[in-house]
């Protein structure tokens, strides 16, 4: 299992965060996704392998939520 929070500077509402949680969510191995809109943060554990972290970044990228170079 891997765990990775990341900032996302363009979560403004909860709409956004709602978005965010459903799409990573849908992605097979994603076990939990938690958006925050008050941090800017999103953190996402999943099962690694079959999912990579570069898979669940391009997802992040084509919804329009892509994460901030500062990743933790």
């Amino acid at each position: 299992m891997a765990t990775k929070t990341v900032n996302i500077p363009n979560i403004n509402c909860g709409h956004c965060t709602s978005t965010i949680e459903r799409e990573v969510g849908d992605i097979e191995g994603v076990t939990s996704v938690k958006a925050d809109k008050d941090s800017k943060t999103v953190t996402i554990e999943w099962n690694d392998p079959p999912i990579q972290w570069g898979q669940i970044a391009d997802l992040l990228e084509e919804i329009g939520y892509p994460a901030s170079i500062n990743e933790q």
